[in-house]
């Protein structure tokens, strides 16, 4: 259950509101591992109700801040541990099998759809790594995720470009 160790690695850097961790996925969890307010929340309660994070403040509205306990750390550090589920779930991929449903044109215009995002996300991968140098070993440790989404992203221009040279020859 990935989100769950998301947000107890999220909270083992620094103490969170619910919102601060759903800004957070936004502006860099999300792009491994998106989740919205309608997971966030509840899953808070669980990992509070299993002893894994602490509440450590109250603030205006309800806001409440948490934090990884000892054995939220611990649970963390086990599934890091562990062999990771590989099996991605693509809706993107999965429409490239059938493309050949389509008249070639609108193959294309997907192929090339999916290039431009491809090389748009790329983009603003390059802006963050660009913005500063790493220093800490949480800072480094994003880094790595970071370039590992660039060369990832690389490779599925580099696809996109290929396949769209190969649909072109259906026509």
């Amino acid at each position: 259950m990935s989100l769950r160790h998301a947000l107890l690695g999220a909270l083992a850097a620094e103490h969170h509101t619910g919102y601060s961790l759903l800004k957070h996925f936004e502006q860099s969890l999300g792009y491994a591992w998106p989740a919205g307010h309608s997971q966030i929340y509840p899953e808070l309660a669980r990992l509070l109700e299993r002893g894994l994070i602490e509440q450590t403040a109250s603030g205006p509205r309800g806001a409440r801040t948490y934090a990884t306990t000892a054995a939220g750390v611990e649970e963390v550090r086990r599934w890091l541990r562990t062999e990771p589920d590989r099996r991605v779930r693509s809706d993107a991929a999965l429409r490239v099998f059938f493309l050949w449903l389509l008249p070639p044109d609108d193959a294309a215009a997907y192929l090339a759809a999916e290039r431009e995002r491809y090389l748009a996300l790329h983009a603003e991968l390059e802006r963050i790594r660009d913005e500063e140098e790493p220093e800490t070993p949480k800072q480094r440790a994003y880094r790595l995720a970071l370039v590992g989404g660039l060369l990832a992203l690389e490779a599925q221009i580099r696809w996109a470009e290929w396949a769209l040279e190969e649909v072109a020859t259906w026509r």
